[in-house]
């Protein structure tokens, strides 16, 4: 039981103390702080960040500063997922999100289609693929897409789609991954036999 409570308490620890540290306002970025959101305008575009009521937000010297109300482990939680929102709010406005991806496989292509893409991934029709309003996706070669936009959620969320269409293969070599991710290739049966 001790064990985890240190675990636990370790994890409050780790959660205040990312809710503690100020947000720096970036020029050129404004934040208005709302009832139960914030507004944040920047170069790239608005995003409004919703936010628990029992937190609390404010501005102060070009930062923002999030304030838990106790030290209940439900207001730790919040107090660091709120000030990860606010501060991802700000990038977004700021420099926007891309997420990569990349086809590996014999034949698999994709192709710009209006807004959207199509990608011909090994299966007896093209996918077709259309962006949610603040998204847009950029094709590179004939083998990799780039999903950006001000909103890291939607950009990930998108990301996701795009790769669940065909996720690697662990065997073959083939499939949809992100940029730079790691995969672990499995050798088949005949390759075990051979070894």
């Amino acid at each position: 039981m001790s064990g985890s409570n240190g675990a636990e308490n370790s994890q409050e620890r780790t959660l205040s103390r990312i809710g503690r540290k100020p947000i720096p306002i970036p020029s050129g970025v404004d934040v208005q702080i709302e009832f139960d959101g914030v507004t944040v305008k920047g170069p790239r575009g608005t995003l409004v960040q919703k936010y628990h009521p029992e937190v609390k937000v404010s501005v102060s010297d070009g930062q923002v500063l999030v304030e838990r109300l106790s030290e209940r482990k439900f207001h730790h939680a919040l107090h660091g997922l709120t000030r990860s929102l606010i501060s991802n709010a700000i990038t977004g406005v700021t420099d926007g999100y891309t997420k990569t991806l990349e086809l590996m496989g014999v034949g698999y292509r994709v192709q710009e289609a209006g807004d959207g893409i199509i990608l011909n991934v090994g299966y007896s029709h093209p996918v077709e693929i259309h962006p949610e309003e603040g998204v847009t996706m950029e094709v590179e070669g004939n083998n990799r897409v780039h999903v950006r936009g001000i909103d890291k959620q939607k950009v990930g969320s998108l990301a996701a789609k795009v790769r669940k269409v065909r996720p690697p293969n662990a065997y073959k070599e083939k499939g949809i991954r992100y940029q730079g991710e790691i995969l672990r290739f499995k050798p088949g049966k005949a390759a075990a036999r051979k070894a």
